[in-house]
């Protein structure tokens, strides 16, 4: 089965083409990862993909249905999760409460029911996010107190409580010192071990990419230039050359 499948897409503004007819499938339970240099289109196809951005011409479909013209949360309630490069997490609340609220927000009960001690199913779900992303010991700190990878954790957490079947992760590692990355990618890894969901991530970092990517896609003005496993990928010398003007 393909999660998403991205058809003949093409984004202008005027006559610059920024992402140029890009035709790639996200299997179900896949792990994608997808590189290229800056500017190359990578977060313009990732708004495409979650709707913040309409195609110029192509179709985006979801577990094989069309949603060119959905609006983000109509896609969101179809099961399509983002992450964005920077932190959004509500600092002065609890790592708990973050994700306790974003889990009453998914069950559409009123969001002040989240503080509620009787709102077990709540409590427990929020538990068990915090589990899988490795932050049970920080659940009584403050949001605002997190490190910066620690908040990148977080923000997965958030996702994880809106039950996506496909998660966009764009840039988890940036920002993140060299010191947390490891812890990060326990967690990210994780996440590509669940088989009911599948991954797409813009990353930078290579070592993290050939860690636990499945597959490579690779962008190059606006245009896919290959899309192979992560060892094809690497030596393909039209790859070597655009991405950094050397062997990888």
């Amino acid at each position: 089965m393909t999660a998403v499948t991205v058809e003949s897409v093409s984004w202008r503004i005027g006559a610059v083409p920024i992402v140029d007819d890009v035709t790639l499938q996200l299997a179900a339970g896949e792990f994608m990862a997808l590189i290229g240099p800056n500017g190359a289109g990578k977060t313009s196809l990732f708004n495409l993909i979650s709707g913040l951005r309409r195609p110029s011409s192509g179709r985006i479909l979801l577990d094989g249905g069309d949603v060119t013209g959905l609006a983000p949360y109509r896609r969101a309630r179809l099961g399509l999760g983002r992450t964005f490069q920077t932190s959004a997490v509500f600092g002065s609340l609890t790592v708990a409460e973050n994700v306790a609220l974003a889990v009453q927000a998914r069950r559409g009960g009123a969001t002040r029911a989240w503080r509620r001690r009787s709102d077990r199913q709540v409590t427990a779900r929020a538990g068990e996010i915090l589990s899988e992303v490795r932050l049970s010991a920080r659940a009584s700190a403050t949001a605002g107190s997190l490190a910066h990878g620690e908040k990148r954790k977080l923000e997965i957490a958030l996702l994880l409580a809106g039950e996506p079947s496909v998660l966009l992760l764009d840039e988890p590692m940036a920002g993140v010192s060299a010191e947390e990355v490891p812890a990060l990618v326990t967690v990210i890894r994780g996440l590509a071990g669940e088989s009911d969901r599948s991954v797409l991530m813009v990353e930078h970092h290579m070592d993290v990419v050939l860690d636990v990517a499945d597959r490579i896609a690779v962008l190059h003005h606006g245009a896919l230039l290959a899309c192979d496993t992560p060892d094809a990928v690497m030596a393909d010398p039209f790859v070597q050359e655009a991405y950094l003007g050397e062997s990888l």
